[in-house]
């Protein structure tokens, strides 16, 4: 089998360094926390694979294959996430000399689905929510991600010194690296202060063990509460604690993702007719076009839609009126393609 090297690479010694120590540098690398954090856990099973003492430059296609098996059952989004970090830190140790060949030479992206209506319905996710059966982090990290509409990573990576309780917002940094702020409502504010019990620093949201203080799994200190000795809650595990609580709320049984509570708040606020400048605002997209994704309304209006037009006693001489929203995103849609 012939062996692909990284055009225009020159031919000489590849430097000696083992794979923990190169995964270390490369996640030090990065200046995004949230990006950092979404990388970690790819690269910690790829040492897992291959051995933390092993040689960066020994990392073969099948060592790369093996770490791809684990997530060979998840959706297409969730493979293409975790290969994109696996091609990162491959391009990253090919530019620090480490690598000679490929290993994600083998490795393709997956074609997602495109899916009209990811939103959760409003009746089964104000059930989920008042449900007290959770427990209360999680409780507190559904509200606030819906509340907020902000992305699972960013709420995740809030530390306690980035919460502003009195004006109900919080500093998060966003795609990009900007510095922003979302805002959430009454029940995020009344759950909070039961979540932190006096708390005064470190991450917002904490893992339900104290976190190895040494070896490759040891976090960075600032992921670390100074009080507990806990580690932050992953996004790994906050997803599957998700998943696992709305599975028997899902009709197909297969539970909801983070990201459909970020949905669901924008598709929530467009139906309730927000415009779309409010909209913008609230998911802080930089291009209009980008909200069309978010606020499509699917199957439970067409339902609804249907019944009004249709149904026993109807005038057909009255139209229902169209959210402003989707009259401006419709006209930015119609721009951007």
């Amino acid at each position: 089998m012939s062996v692909v090297a990284f055009p225009g690479r020159r031919p000489g010694p590849i430097t000696a360094a083992t794979l923990a120590a190169a995964v270390d540098r490369y996640l030090g690398s990065i200046p995004t926390a949230t990006t950092r954090a979404s990388y970690d856990d790819t690269l910690a099973r790829l040492i897992d694979v291959a051995g933390g003492a092993s040689p960066a430059a020994s990392l073969t296609p099948e060592d790369y294959a093996a770490v791809m098996d684990r997530w060979n059952t998840a959706a297409a989004a969730t493979w293409n996430r975790h290969l994109s970090a696996l091609t990162s830190f491959t391009t990253w140790a090919q530019r620090q000399e480490l690598l000679e060949t490929n290993p994600a030479r083998r490795l393709t992206r997956r074609k997602t689905a495109r899916r009209g209506d990811r939103a959760i319905p409003r009746a089964r996710l104000d059930k989920l929510l008042a449900d007290d059966a959770h427990a209360l982090r999680e409780r507190l990290l559904w509200r606030m991600l819906y509340e907020t509409a902000a992305r699972a990573e960013e709420i995740l990576s809030l530390d306690i010194e980035d919460l502003d309780p009195e004006f109900r917002r919080a500093r998060i940094t966003s795609k990009g690296g900007a510095i922003e702020y979302v805002h959430w409502a009454t029940g995020t504010a009344r759950l909070l202060p039961r979540l932190l019990k006096g708390r005064t620093a470190g991450p917002v949201f904490l893992a339900d063990r104290r976190a190895p203080t040494s070896g490759p799994r040891a976090p960075a200190a600032a992921d670390i509460c100074p009080a507990t000795g806990r580690g932050r809650l992953s996004y790994p595990r906050a997803e599957y604690l998700f998943k696992t609580a709305t599975r028997e709320l899902d009709p197909h049984g297969h539970g909801w993702t983070l990201h459909q509570l970020r949905h669901s708040a924008l598709q929530h606020l467009a139906a309730a007719g927000r415009t779309a400048a409010e909209l913008q605002a609230k998911s802080r997209h930089a291009h209009l076009a980008s909200l069309g994704a978010y606020v499509r309304l699917g199957e439970h209006t067409s339902a609804r839609v249907t019944a009004d037009t249709f149904g026993p006693g109807v005038s057909f001489g009255r139209r229902p009126p169209v959210p402003c929203a989707l009259i401006f995103l419709n006209g930015a849609l119609d721009q951007a393609y």
